[in-house]
């Protein structure tokens, strides 16, 4: 009994032993396969972050490509494509407002027609066919001197014929200005006091005043140089050897000289000029870079000149402070400033959207340009943005033909401009989700948008122009003559040039004749030194021009 007892008890505890052995196997295979499948999983996920990582890189390397893309092509229309950035669709049946896809309410669809309606049967008028017209030689000037030259024929006995009348060729030509000298001859008397034994005084003419004191430069000369550099963009040591081939010899201390004071003189004029452009309602601005050498190093740096201008006016000035384009500038610059102040987009200028009694206005010829630029990225889109920009700009042609009053003007913008400007906000609003925000047509889409409210206020006054174009018309005499001085030698210099660039584009923008002016005031800004009763601004390009205008009359 106990014996079988014994047997049961060794045969249940072998049981046992292969029940655990089985267990602790399946356990085994349980943990291989839970390693191995985390092992799967960290690969997997390790697959992820590399392809995530690679869709990454792709999508900026797309953003790259585009943006080189770009690059070329702007390059390649800088160099060998059109300047203008006018706009003429291919088919100018199709020139139409678009409106699938934007959100516009009846009233406005039906408004924005219109408008476009009556644009293009202006257009329709204003072509005209060109005729060609036969080229005509214009008869020469009867005040210019006549040198005459008598050619005979080579003929015996002349005098057995009978001459009739001569032909008579008349050809321009040109004698290089001379060098002279004014020579001042001052008169002295003596009183004759033959029997007075006392000393007689000396009584000697008195002596104009000259522009420099301690200087032989008289004011034709100071003007041709300046106007020369300023106006003509001809460097001082070009000058130089102009002069040397005329037998003057000129150093280059001397004229550098001459120049920075000559800038003096100029200065509290253009001080005043200055006051009159901030005292008006209505200005632009714009800024654009002049090369200035870096002491010590030989190089240059980047620096900016800041330009304002009074439309109403036609006045301009320059400013350089230390060739920085920092919001630092800006904000002293326009403190006091109160009224229209129109510029492109750039940051610095957001600030006034906040600041009490001044109306911000934005510049279309900007936006026409990011769009140009963007028309080999996505022509459908460059074209219809084109089309709606030509559209406000024929109302302004419009205006201008039918020599619109100001009010008149702002009323045809309130009729026609308006409408446009509606349903092309709406269609910025509907593309822009559409398009790669970094590519050319979405820079362009977003430099809209954001400038938008910006954009559409020159049509509440018939005064505000579309764009920006008049005051970057002034800046090309910087842009000309950084191709030829190359820089300005330092801080001062660049701002004694910001001086002379602002009293000639103010002659520029009175239609003035440069070398008139020029030595007008040299020869009579001394007589305002101490009459402070005088009003500085009276030697002003424009007011010396009323004032011609009326001894002439």
């Amino acid at each position: 009994m106990s014996l079988n007892r014994g047997k049961k008890m060794h045969n249940s505890s072998a049981y046992d032993e292969s029940f655990v052995q089985l267990l602790l196997s399946k356990s085994d295979s349980q943990l291989r396969e839970i390693s191995r499948l985390k092992s799967h999983i960290k690969e997997l996920k390790e697959l992820d972050e590399k392809k995530s990582s690679y869709e990454k890189t792709i999508t900026e390397q797309q953003e790259k490509i585009l943006s080189l893309e770009s690059q070329v092509e702007y390059l390649k229309r800088r160099l060998w494509g059109k300047s203008s950035e006018r706009f003429i669709k291919e088919d100018p049946l199709q020139r139409r407002l678009d409106f699938e896809g934007v959100e516009l309410l009846d009233q406005e669809k039906e408004e924005a027609e219109k408008a476009v309606q009556e644009i293009e049967a202006y257009r329709t008028r204003t072509v005209r066919e060109r005729v060609k017209e036969k080229p005509c030689r214009k008869a020469l000037p009867e005040n210019l001197p006549r040198k005459e030259e008598h050619i005979y024929p080579d003929i015996e006995n002349r005098e057995a014929l009978r001459e009739l009348p001569p032909e008579i060729t008349e050809v321009l030509e040109f004698t290089p200005g001379k060098l002279y000298v004014r020579k001042i001859i001052r008169h002295k008397y003596v009183l004759d006091t033959k029997n007075d034994d006392s000393i007689s005084p000396t009584v000697t003419a008195g002596m104009p005043v000259l522009p420099l004191s301690r200087s032989y430069a008289g004011s034709s000369l100071l003007a041709e140089l300046m106007i020369n550099k300023y106006v003509h963009h001809l460097p001082f040591y070009r000058q130089i050897q102009i002069f040397k081939q005329t037998g003057m010899h000129l150093s280059a201390s001397t004229i550098n000289g001459w120049f920075k004071d000559t800038a003096d003189l100029l200065r509290p004029l253009y001080y005043r000029l200055k006051d009159m452009v901030l005292q008006s309602d209505y200005i632009q601005v714009d800024e654009t870079t002049v090369p200035v050498l870096v002491k010590g190093t030989g190089k240059t740096a980047k620096s900016y000149l800041w330009l304002v201008r009074s439309v109403m006016d036609s006045l301009v000035f320059f400013h350089y402070d230390k060739g920085s384009r920092a919001q630092k500038v800006v904000i002293p610059l326009l403190l006091k400033y109160q009224g229209a102040l129109q510029t492109d987009g750039y940051d610095v200028y957001k600030i006034y959207e906040n600041k009490k009694g001044v109306l911000p206005l934005g510049c279309w010829a900007h936006v026409r340009r990011k769009f140009y630029e963007s028309l080999t990225h996505d022509k459908a889109r460059a074209e219809y943005a084109l089309s709606q920009i030509s559209l406000l700009y024929s109302v302004e042609s419009k205006a201008d033909d039918e020599n619109l009053s100001y009010e008149e003007r702002s009323h045809l913008r309130t009729r026609l401009s308006y409408p446009l400007m509606v349903a092309f906000e709406k269609w910025l609003v509907n593309e822009y989700p559409k398009v790669l925000p970094k590519s050319p047509t979405g820079k362009a889409i977003r430099y809209a948008y954001e400038n938008y409210h910006r954009l559409t206020r020159y049509h509440l006054d018939g005064r505000y122009q579309i764009d920006n174009n008049l005051i970057e018309n002034s800046v090309r005499p910087v842009a000309l003559g950084k191709k030829n001085f190359l820089f300005c030698g330092n801080h001062d210099a660049a701002e004694d040039a910001a001086v002379l660039y602002s009293l000639m584009g103010c002659c520029k923008a009175a239609d003035v004749n440069f070398r008139e002016w020029f030595v007008y005031f040299l020869d009579n800004v001394h007589s305002y030194d101490q009459d402070y009763s005088m009003d500085l601004a009276e030697l002003l390009p424009h007011n010396w021009k009323l004032k011609q205008n009326r001894s002439l009359s």
